[in-house]
């Protein structure tokens, strides 16, 4: 494998939370003298819904490697359902194992999540049971070509009955020394059993830095049955720790 490949390979690996591509040096430096790697990462979606996730990977051996890995997250979101609002808040912890080759990284989750809602109407609010299910989780994150990328991202969970997806293409963009990012399209697509759903129609940046962080930030449409068609911002950024 020629040196960039085992960049790019490294690269991926550090991002399979689910997130985005991130910095391998930092985190290459810190696996080389532990024996197990830890990333953590935090993302905030704002629009006509707004969810904000905080949570950690630990991988057994070393994140940059093939192997076992784990996923641990919190959430907490709100959104208008006609007149009333539904607050949701949920936890996850999930076990799998990252496959990766010389374009990318393959990686599948099982687990469990638990999730609290709360449905508002005027003065009035009605809290559910805990619902505690089964969670499904699947990523790719690919590089086609020495300048693209590709990810898909799928999560299944029986605690909401609830499915999310989202697929992304860019295209490796330096504008200045020492600075770039992909910069592509995005489409994700969320449902659960209220007959909730909306699809997301945006542009991404995926991969530069600030500080020892490194983000993810995208902007688009958000499209629900319910209402008109609005904006929506996301963030997430992520740092080895």
């Amino acid at each position: 494998m020629t040196g960039s490949g085992r960049a790019l390979r490294t690269t991926l690996l550090y991002t399979i939370a689910g997130l985005a591509v991130a910095s391998p040096n930092r985190g290459a430096a810190r696996a080389e003298t532990e024996p197990a790697s830890r990333l953590l990462f935090g993302t905030l979606e704002a629009g006509p819904s707004t969810f904000l996730t905080g949570g950690a990977k630990l991988a057994l051996d070393r994140i940059d490697r093939q192997g076992f890995v784990g996923l641990a997250t919190l959430g907490a979101g709100t959104r208008r359902e006609g007149t009333s609002r539904r607050d949701t808040a949920t936890g996850a912890a999930v076990f799998g194992y990252q496959w990766f080759r010389d374009w990318g990284v393959i990686a599948a989750y099982a687990g469990v999540e638990g999730s609290l809602t709360a449905l508002t109407a005027g003065s009035v609010t009605r809290l559910d049971p805990i619902r505690v299910g089964a969670r499904l989780q699947g990523e790719i994150w690919a590089r086609p070509g020495e300048a693209t990328l590709l990810t898909a991202t799928a999560i299944l969970d029986t605690s909401r009955t609830a499915a999310w997806g989202r697929l992304s293409w860019g295209w490796r963009v330096e504008p200045c020394s020492g600075w770039g990012a992909y910069l592509g399209p995005e489409l994700a697509l969320y449902v659960d059993r209220t007959g909730y759903r909306k699809w997301n129609l945006g542009l991404h940046a995926t991969d530069f830095t600030l500080g020892r962080f490194s983000l993810r930030s995208s902007v688009g449409l958000q499209f629900e049955p319910q209402g008109q068609p609005a904006p929506y911002v996301s963030l997430t950024a992520w740092t080895p720790w």
